[in-house]
């Protein structure tokens, strides 16, 4: 089991600059530098951070050099309150990110959250103002489209006005880690000892406080819904699905339309796995990554 710790040694915090001209310190890792494989950046999900990834990344052996980030406000990136956190500004700081380690070709693997970043970089691409050349896209459980979102009770009420900053101010560990448990398949529970891994990735610098303010995404997603529908539809990045049908969020039933919107694309669907296929099915993972960067 990587240690959180271990895993945020392995990076560095850089400082990268937004187009409003804010800049905040962001977290990203190499794996392995220097080498001249093909390249893959990894995007993670809500609430969690890129630890998420590390099962992928010791699979891929060296394979293919990974770019890992934390997106802002998550992990060891700045977590900046009061701040109103915009997935297209996300989007703004991978491309900054890209700029600043000169990547010129990679593969996108998006996961949860971040499945909407991709999407947002691909309608970029189409509108020619990306400036990094996508050589695939490979899609982890999330809301691809927001009519099949199933959001968890928790969600619904951090998206409350009076009720969400009242719960992110109050959850703790035990809170957080009965609630991470509830979308793992239960052949694939994480141990007491991962889930506090990912609670200290979480917790740190205060980020636990933020729950409120990061489920905006939800909101996002339906305020560019026709635009990034329109990105994942039509772009001409080839595309991969790896699904986990138990995911009570965004589980078979969205697996059921990418079948339908995309017969032709290469899709796993796990019919043992919840939520997260890099955390319970990282050889999935892996092998789809591994295709793509082919």
């Amino acid at each position: 089991m990587m240690r959180f710790a271990e895993w945020a040694g392995g990076g560095r915090r850089a400082p990268l600059r937004l187009p409003s001209g804010e800049s905040f310190s962001i977290w990203s890792r190499d794996d392995p530098p220097g080498t001249s494989a093909p390249h893959a950046t990894l995007l993670h999900g809500f609430p969690t951070h890129s630890l998420d990834w590390a099962k992928v990344v010791d699979g891929l052996a060296g394979r293919v050099h990974t770019l890992s980030l934390d997106l802002l406000g998550f992990g060891s990136s700045d977590k900046p309150a009061g701040r109103g956190y915009s997935l297209v500004e996300q989007a703004d700081l991978v491309a900054a990110l890209w700029a600043s380690r000169g990547v010129e070709r990679t593969v996108l693997v998006a996961h949860d959250y971040s499945v909407s970043i991709a999407q947002e970089l691909l309608a970029r691409r189409a509108e020619s103002k990306l400036g990094v050349e996508l050589r695939g896209a490979v899609f982890l459980n999330g809301g691809l489209w927001p009519d099949l979102h199933r959001a968890l009770p928790v969600q619904q009420l951090l998206l409350d006005p009076e009720r969400g900053p009242k719960i992110s101010a109050n959850v703790g560990e035990e809170g957080f880690a009965r609630g991470l448990a509830v979308t793992f398949s239960p052949s694939h529970l994480p141990t007491p000892e991962e889930a506090h891994e990912t609670w200290l990735g979480v917790a740190l610098r205060d980020g636990h406080r933020l729950g409120h303010e990061l489920i905006h995404y939800i909101l996002d997603r339906r305020a560019h819904e026709r635009r990034w529908a329109q990105a994942l539809a039509t772009s001409d990045v080839p595309r991969r699905f790896v699904w986990g049908v138990l995911d009570p969020v965004s589980g078979g039933h969205v697996l059921e339309r990418i079948r339908e919107r995309f017969p032709c694309d290469p899709t796993t669907g796990l019919p043992d796995v919840g939520h997260w296929p890099s955390l319970e099915a990282p050889g999935a993972v892996v092998e789809a990554l591994l295709a793509a960067a082919s």
